[in-house]
């Protein structure tokens, strides 16, 4: 019966098996990339933080994009390259740490949904409704909104982790280039039925209500294009969603590799490095994507460098 409440205090992660000479090669790309995504999506919130135009409902709402962009890497790019140069025997995660860092990438994975739904209703309501906008979307909407993206995640992924941690071990080794709800409930031979159940509904839930969301907003949208002749309208539209439309293909076909990829066991050093480029390649993107396309926040970035140009 004790065996039931054991758990390990250190866990050992398998980690990616790298070669050694691709080790460097793969620990450069990876630093380059962690410290672009940190540079520019902090940027972004300086940027918006401190240019009073920029303090509208739109650019207020996408703010919690670069913040949760920062947020997710910073849970899984470090751990990956301190244990590049390691061998397998050699990587080791403390049981406490590793249940913060599942907790923390399966927030930024379901708050990165969140966010773009409350972004999508916002683009909505600007395009559809542009004369009600400032009293729909008022600071209490705003706040309402954002309190939602973030609030909701952290509840409902805490109950993910929760009904994880209360499991005992029967072993000890994290097969994940770093820890996830998966990863972690493998390591139980208690019955896990409700940690699938749960995590099973978890997803449809957030996968249907996120793609419901754009899905809806859009088709509303299109249709309001297709029957209103207005050349000022569609434009409108066209350069407010596609960079939105953009960010949330890139972040569904990133999330369905992995699970296209659970399908082939033998590609699982590809699945390894698919569920990091999922941590990686959505932050380093975004930034991207919304400092050229957003005309708004393109001109401060320009007009920013241009000072500094001057001032040297």
């Amino acid at each position: 019966m004790e065996n039931l409440t054991f758990r390990y205090s250190t866990l050992s992660i398998e980690g990616l098996k790298v070669s050694p000479q691709s080790s460097y090669p793969a620990f450069i790309l990876l630093l380059v990339m962690y410290v672009f995504i940190m540079v520019s999506n902090l940027g972004l919130l300086i940027l918006i933080f401190f240019e009073k135009n920029l303090h509208d409902p739109m650019h207020i709402i996408f703010c919690s994009l670069p913040l949760n962009d920062a947020i997710g890497p910073t849970a899984v790019v470090p751990t990956v390259l301190g244990y590049i140069f390691k061998e397998s025997s050699e990587r080791y995660i403390g049981y406490v740490e590793c249940i913060i860092q599942a907790y923390v990438t399966h927030f930024f994975s379901a708050t990165s949904h969140t966010i773009l739904m409350i972004m999508a209703v916002d683009r909505y309501v600007a395009i559809c409704n542009p004369l009600r906008y400032t009293t729909i979307m008022t600071n209490k909407m705003v706040v309402k909104l954002t309190a939602s993206a973030w609030g909701v995640p952290a509840i409902l992924v805490g109950i993910l982790i929760g009904l994880t941690a209360r499991l005992s071990h029967c072993t000890s080794t994290i097969f994940n280039p770093f820890c996830d709800n998966a990863s972690l409930f493998k390591l139980s031979c208690e019955d896990i039925s409700i940690n699938n159940i749960y995590g099973l509904t978890f997803t449809v839930v957030l996968l249907a209500s996120s793609l419901g969301t754009v899905v809806i907003t859009y088709l509303r949208i299109v249709i309001l294009c297709l029957t209103n002749k207005n050349k000022q309208l569609q434009s409108k539209a066209m350069k407010t969603c596609s960079t939105h439309l953009a960010v949330y293909i890139i972040m569904m076909v990133s999330g369905f590799t992995i699970v296209f990829l659970h399908r082939f066991p033998q590609l699982s050093e590809n699945r390894k490095v698919a569920s990091i480029m999922l941590n990686v390649v959505p932050p380093f993107l975004n930034p991207i994507i919304y400092g050229v396309q957003t005309k708004e926040i393109r001109q401060k970035i320009i007009k920013f460098f241009k000072r500094n140009k001057g001032g040297l």
